[in-house]
């Protein structure tokens, strides 16, 4: 039960969108047990944002949402993925982009909860 909240400073087309769609949906498999059928996403653009006292550069928060926990080697490779991803598709520089996690043990879904 993965959910990505990706807020951003850029208008983001239907194009990249998708594209974004599609590429984290490869990437969420970095955590065991996860891929993209259960992968929830939100794409807020042309976001009000200021990073280090700026709004002139492109900028990224990515909030990444996980039903049970992942270790910090996991973690890793995905903000990596994530990082890439960004950049190469919307030419977000790396050091412009924060990635949360947030674990939870109680996950709600049609009617019930896990």
């Amino acid at each position: 039960m993965p959910f990505i909240d990706t807020k951003l400073n850029v208008r983001l087309s239907e194009e990249k969108e998708a594209v974004l769609k599609r590429r984290l949906g490869e990437a969420i498999a970095t955590f065991p047990g996860k891929n993209e059928y259960w992968l929830m996403l939100n794409f807020t653009d042309n976001c009000r944002m200021w990073f280090r006292g700026y709004s002139q550069f492109p900028v990224a928060m990515v909030r990444i949402e996980l039903f049970g926990s992942a270790d910090d080697a996991t973690c890793n490779a995905m903000t990596k993925a994530v990082c890439a991803i960004f950049h190469e598709e919307l030419d977000i520089s790396p050091e412009h982009i924060y990635v949360e996690y947030a674990f939870t043990d109680r996950w709600g879904w049609n009617g019930e909860n896990f």
